[in-house]
């Protein structure tokens, strides 16, 4: 999920100062030019108390020029808001790709929103949430927006984008598993934000990374602290969906109750995660890597379409030993040419088994710290750079994929990587004796007792 502040982050210009010109255009006086200066310049600040008090102001405005002016009002401003062609091509993610969504959280008027993306084609597929109006029902400030972030994170499994230009927007950027501060021209942007974002990277820790439009402004603070990030990286980035997992899914749930039943263990164990990966394989590794069709014979006569993984022959399976091997296989069924291979160490990978390799799919049961799959990675990519390799596991702890983890910081310096997870969780599986997936799978728990 795609996440917008509105004001200079989307567009180039406040819609708020602009609905207030238009707004002492009518009124034919200057002192009606966005009163809001005054009020968050007060001594209220940006508190939830000058929130209410601008919604109270903007009501008061709507009364005096009546619903029929302000909508025309509304309409003259988002017909004049200057999209910035590069959030646009992010915007448009929404409608192009199936896995992603937008959504525009302001906290000015919603309707000014509603109608730019109307105008931009975009109406049915980014959402806005706005609260300038007594009638909307609440007000949008830094916590709410935060609170949207945490919501779509946590009750909806949304790995979140977040990209806000001021400090208004640092909650929901600090909340988000990417956050991308949009840094406009030095004239025009907050002037208040370079301080914010210091204290959020220096106290805090937080990470963010700047986008610069035009790319020729000056970034804010300097690049070692907010590093630089392309619009086509981060497009990259999210139509890749770096990580694809089943975890609130219905067959997921039946797939992983044997799996983490206590009674079962030996065949029956690896029977179970050999479902798993015949599942995840089947489910999700042909939407990553594609499928292509080729001749098969048609029972009746002639032949038809048949269907394998992208370049199925040259695709080699590896089995992390030992907990990886039930599901490797279960994944092999799938791919009957694809080439299988056992490997305990990332150097059982020899030059002879990565040539002429296309994609690899490394296979383990469980994926914590993600140490074991980063030296397979950094292995392969030292011999070869430009294979495409796929993660599969069974549980993948959410901390090494999430934007300080070890695998997605993996991605993002090797690129052409992927995961795919049965479910994705915040427990850390250090098990031994009865409680190690290895164990359980091949009756050696006695091994650690």
């Amino acid at each position: 999920m795609l996440v917008f502040d509105g004001d200079r982050t989307i567009s180039v210009e406040d819609t708020g100062s602009m609905f207030w010109n238009q707004v002492a255009k009518v009124h034919r006086s200057a002192d009606l030019c966005d009163p809001l200066k005054r009020l968050f310049g007060s001594n209220l600040q940006y508190t939830h108390r000058a929130f209410e008090q601008c919604r109270i102001l903007y009501e008061d405005t709507i009364h005096e020029l009546g619903q029929v002016t302000y909508n025309q009002i509304c309409d003259e401003v988002a017909m004049a808001v200057t999209i910035l062609p590069e959030v646009h091509a992010l915007l448009q993610l929404s409608a192009d790709v199936e896995h992603v969504g937008a959504l525009v959280v302001t906290c000015g008027q919603s309707r000014i929103w509603r109608k730019v993306m109307e105008r931009i084609g975009l109406s049915g597929k980014v959402q806005v949430i706005g609260g300038g109006c007594l009638s909307d029902g609440f007000v949008v400030t830094p916590a709410v927006k935060r609170a949207v972030v945490s919501h779509l994170q946590h009750m909806h499994q949304n790995y979140v984008w977040a990209f806000g230009d001021s400090p208004l927007d640092l909650d929901m950027l600090q909340e988000a598993d990417e956050a991308i501060v949009v840094v406009g021209d030095a004239h025009t942007r907050s002037q208040s934000m370079e301080d914010s974002l210091r204290k959020a990277v220096n106290i805090s820790g937080s990470t963010f990374r700047q986008m610069l439009l035009p790319r020729d402004v000056t970034p804010r603070l300097n690049t070692a602290e907010v590093p630089l990030v392309r619009v086509e990286d981060i497009k990259d980035d999210i139509k890749s969906r770096f990580v694809t997992h089943a975890t609130d899914k219905a067959a997921a749930k039946l797939l992983m109750t044997p799996t983490r039943d206590a009674r079962l263990s030996g065949p029956a164990l690896r029977n179970a995660h050999h479902s798993v990966g015949w599942y995840l394989a089947v489910e999700y590794l042909t939407k990553v890597v594609g499928v292509e069709p080729y001749a098969i014979p048609h029972p009746k006569s002639g032949t038809t379409d048949g269907h394998q993984l992208l370049h199925e022959a040259k695709t080699l399976i590896v089995a992390i030993m030992r907990g990886g091997e039930p599901m490797a296989l279960g994944v092999s069924d799938v791919f009957p040419k694809a080439v299988f291979k056992h490997a305990n160490d990332a150097t059982d990978l020899t030059d002879a088994h990565l040539k002429g390799v296309s994609t690899i799919i490394l296979v383990d049961s469980v994926v914590n710290e993600g140490v074991t799959v980063q030296n397979f990675v950094e292995h392969i990519r030292d011999a070869q750079p430009s294979i495409f390799i796929v993660i599969i596991a069974g549980v993948v702890q959410s901390q090494s994929v999430s934007v300080n983890g070890s695998l997605r910081a993996l991605a993002r310096k090797h690129g052409k990587l992927r995961i795919i997870a049965l479910r994705i969780s915040e427990n850390k599986y250090t098990g031994s004796g009865t409680s190690d997936t290895g164990n359980r799978l091949f009756n050696t728990t006695h091994f650690d007792k």
